[in-house]
């Protein structure tokens, strides 16, 4: 793998550089995907603005935001990691809720969330209208190999030792999962662009894989 160190800031902009253009007369739909480790929510977060600086309205949307009812997340337990790579995300309720609306012809009327994991009901959100030219930027973990369709894909690779370290003792239990998401569903192959960040605060963008 060649990679090559990148500022945060630099980053951001070159990720905003190469989302501006997509799809600019109806909405492109982003993913921001990694282990939580990785982080993916904050980079989610710094592209707002620099999108908006380039024309693009942006919806901020998080993939914790559509779980799935904890009867069914937690069925065979609270740390299953097979449950937690099939079932825990409402690939249905996302599609339905946030990516169909925006394909072309879609009606760009989104909802932002739809369960609240926290107190396991629904979130009484508003749904929102994005208009024409408008960039949805989705975070969550495991998020490819599902069919979900998304226009530009930014997956956050750290390597085993990383993700072990990184990971906070009460979540590694998920790590048989993230072995498997990089196995069955090879998202350093997938996505549009790999960044490595076994240090996120010191991200390089992957190059050669």
């Amino acid at each position: 793998m060649r990679a090559r160190p990148i500022s945060t800031a630099s980053l951001v902009d070159e990720i905003a550089e190469r989302i501006t253009p997509i799809r600019e007369s109806s909405w492109a739909r982003v993913a921001i995907d990694g282990a939580p480790a990785a982080r993916p929510g904050e980079l989610a977060d710094a592209l707002v603005d620099p999108l908006r600086v380039r024309g693009r309205e942006v919806l901020r949307v998080s993939a914790g935001g559509f779980l799935r009812p904890a009867s069914l997340r937690l069925e065979y337990g609270r740390d299953d990691p097979d449950l937690y790579y099939t079932d825990w995300l409402d690939v249905g309720g996302l599609t339905r809720e946030v990516l169909a609306p925006l394909e072309p012809g879609g009606t760009g009327r989104v909802l932002p969330a739809l369960w609240d994991s926290a107190v396991d009901r629904a979130v009484r959100a508003d749904y929102r209208t994005l208009p024409a030219g408008g960039v949805v930027v989705l975070s969550g973990a495991i998020l490819l190999g599902r069919g979900l369709p998304f226009d530009y894909v930014v997956h956050l690779w750290m390597s085993p030792a990383a993700l072990e370290r990184r990971t906070e003792p009460e979540q590694r239990w998920t790590l048989p999962a993230f072995a498997r998401y990089a196995a069955e569903a090879a998202p350093t192959r997938v996505a549009d662009m790999v960044v490595r960040v076994d240090d996120p605060k010191h991200p390089a963008l992957v190059e050669d894989l």
